[in-house]
């Protein structure tokens, strides 16, 4: 039985949706109604398609009989969480060799960091990267000569922006393949703890970095509770990747069996039962109801705030934060991973996983189980866990290939309560994230991260149109009070809305202090948001005409996270009298002002009280 406000909101989406999926829907089956895409190329269109493959994949190509898949692929060898996928590009073309198939890398998608690029001019690109990320897909598919797509992608904007692009050729068959988390390390905990001792003076940068370091240390996703993080569980509660397969560590023979059975799983499907589940038939309003459920069951990144409407409106369905406000209030918050607990996402697999959160979330009726998935119909497969194939207790297969992989039961019970927990003892009965409200506009936080003691503050606003400034402020000793701290002119047309992670210590040391301490800002926070109460993606943005630009230094404000409630404490005539203060109205990241200047052209906090940021293909608006 679905829970009545699943139900509830879930027909409200389609209701409103009913348009444009409409409208989306028309384009894609009318694509599923063409012949075969190579059937139809000139001889010279085909001659450049396999100019550089062997006379074996030549003979596939020419013959237009077996299916040739696309990998977009995200590798760099700088970054951690994308290093891995160096190697899954010849292990996609021998599984499809071995089939009688073929495989090519379709296109390279960019992947920055917002680790390398926070606090610095970088991070404002970081948004407008899951634009270049959507178009650069949308680019490589477009060649239309290609059967099924694998989007190898993991961290921030790279998983949204590969999916908004993938939406766009959504009558193929689309699988997502993660790389996994690194290796624990250094507790997350402790290294927490370092930063705010360096903010205050007690520690040097050796000593920082080599927290930082400890943390930080292999291949493979960081282990904290953020955006990539979030991503991997969005994929796997959507139905984008094999059961269980988000959180397996890289460079292990689990890992890569996982990567060979998804090809193995998609050939089987195009080759054998020609029925594959297409990205568009999976990704529907229900899906997009499930991964919602998802990240608000896990205190997931606030990102998704932004990223999970985009992605819904390139599929034709609009989502609201008002959804998202609603279901947070019946949702009960399951997991507890830090930054909202000590645990990283290795202790969340090893407890359970997304087997257990699943099975917990759909038999309480918080899931819709009449969904597509990539591996058929229906979320049975996804209450499993993989194993090797030589492990005890093996229950079910779909797949006796090379891959070696088979999938046991999810535990009964959690193997930690204090990171994972059954619906009958969740940690609250309400979900991670809340949308606030009030003369100020529209603003989310992330109250799963922050105690309950600190989730209401009225103080006194301290304002600031950079995070560099309430360092500078911190420095000369002006945060010893309490003060809600507002960082203006951080929004999506201003500055591309970027990630403030440098005021995490500072306001988390001011509050360890005693003083009550808060953030509001047109920017983000992130997946990384901690313990401070942040009022994050305030919209209207100040650039806009948003009241933030009219805050004056010591007016009171009043966050009240439990009532969903963002109030200036400011008479309506006084705030109609004052002019919105504008001191930075352009970014400042050199030679990416011509790039940004199409970004802002585009984006709009006020859309759907901003709720859709970026650049969304005309013909899904």
């Amino acid at each position: 039985m679905l829970h009545p406000r699943i139900q509830e909101v879930t027909e409200r989406v389609i209701n409103r949706s009913k348009a444009t999926r409409d409208a989306y829907m028309a384009r894609i089956n009318h694509a599923k109604s063409q012949t075969r895409v190579r059937a139809g190329l000139g001889c010279g269109n085909l001659a450049h398609v396999m100019a550089a493959c062997s006379s074996d994949e030549k003979s596939l190509l020419k013959a237009d009989e077996q299916p040739n898949l696309a990998i977009i692929n995200s590798y760099n060898d700088m970054l951690s969480a994308h290093v891995p996928y160096k190697d899954y590009p010849d292990l996609i073309k021998d599984i499809a060799k071995k089939h009688n198939s073929t495989a090519q890398v379709a296109g390279g998608v960019p992947a920055m960091c917002d680790g390398v690029t926070q606090g610095r001019d970088g991070m404002e690109l970081s948004l407008f990267s899951r634009d270049v990320i959507a178009m650069s897909t949308a680019v490589s598919l477009s060649h239309d000569v290609f059967d099924g797509v694998f989007c190898l992608g993991v961290c921030d904007k790279i998983v949204p922006g590969l999916l908004i692009g993938a939406l766009s050729f959504g009558h193929l068959p689309t699988m997502f393949l993660p790389a996994g988390p690194m290796q624990s390390g250094l507790p997350n905990k402790e290294k927490a703890r370092v930063r705010q001792q360096f903010a205050q003076g007690k520690v040097g940068r050796e000593e920082l970095l080599e927290a930082e370091s400890a943390s930080y240390h292999s291949a493979g996703t960081c282990t904290f509770y953020g955006t990539a993080n979030s991503n991997q569980m969005l994929m796997e509660i959507m139905g984008l990747h094999l059961p269980g397969s988000s959180f397996v560590n890289p460079y292990t023979e689990l890992r890569d069996g996982l990567t060979a059975h998804a090809v193995e799983e998609m050939l089987k499907q195009l080759i054998e039962s020609k029925n594959a589940n297409c990205l568009a038939d999976v990704v529907s309003e229900k899906t997009i109801i499930n991964g919602l459920v998802g990240l608000l069951a896990t205190g997931g990144s606030t990102n998704h705030a932004i990223h999970l409407v985009a992605i819904a409106k390139a599929a034709g369905v609009i989502l609201t934060w008002k959804d998202m406000s609603d279901l947070s209030e019946v949702v009960p918050l399951l997991a507890r991973i830090y930054p909202n607990g000590h645990a990283d996402v290795n202790h969340f697999q090893a407890a359970g996983g997304m087997g257990f959160l699943m099975r917990e979330l759909r038999s309480a009726g918080f899931l819709h189980n009449d969904v597509k998935t990539i591996v058929g119909d229906g979320l049975d497969p996804y209450t499993t866990e993989p194993l090797l194939a030589n492990d005890s207790n093996l229950i079910m297969s779909t797949q006796t290939g090379p891959s070696k992989v088979k999938w046991v039961a999810c535990p009964e019970e959690s193997l930690d309560q204090e990171v994972l927990r059954p619906i009958s003892d969740a940690f609250s009965p309400q979900g991670g994230l809340q949308l606030l409200t009030g003369n100020l506009g529209h603003a989310v936080i992330k109250v799963s991260a922050v105690a309950k003691e600190h989730q209401i503050v009225t103080a006194p606003a301290k304002v600031f149109d950079s995070q560099a400034g309430l360092q500078d402020a911190f420095s000369r000793g002006e945060l010893e009070t309490d003060f809600i701290a507002v960082i203006k002119e951080q929004g999506p047309k201003a500055k591309g809305m970027p990630e403030l992670h440098k005021l995490t210590p500072i306001m988390a040391s001011q509050q360890d202090k005693g003083f009550k301490v808060a953030i509001v800002t047109d920017g983000r926070m992130s997946g990384a948001s901690g313990k401070v109460p942040a009022a994050i993606h305030l919209a209207p943005e100040a650039i806009e005409g948003g009241v933030i630009g009219k805050i004056r230094e010591g007016d009171l404000i009043t966050l009240d996270a439990p009532a969903g409630s963002l109030v200036l404490h400011v008479e309506e005539a006084e705030l109609a009298a004052r002019d919105v203060e504008i001191s930075v109205q352009t970014n400042t990241f050199g030679t990416g002002r011509e790039l940004f200047a199409g970004f802002r052209n585009t984006v709009s906090s006020a859309d759907l009280g901003a709720s859709a940021f970026g650049l969304i293909y005309p013909d899904s608006e």
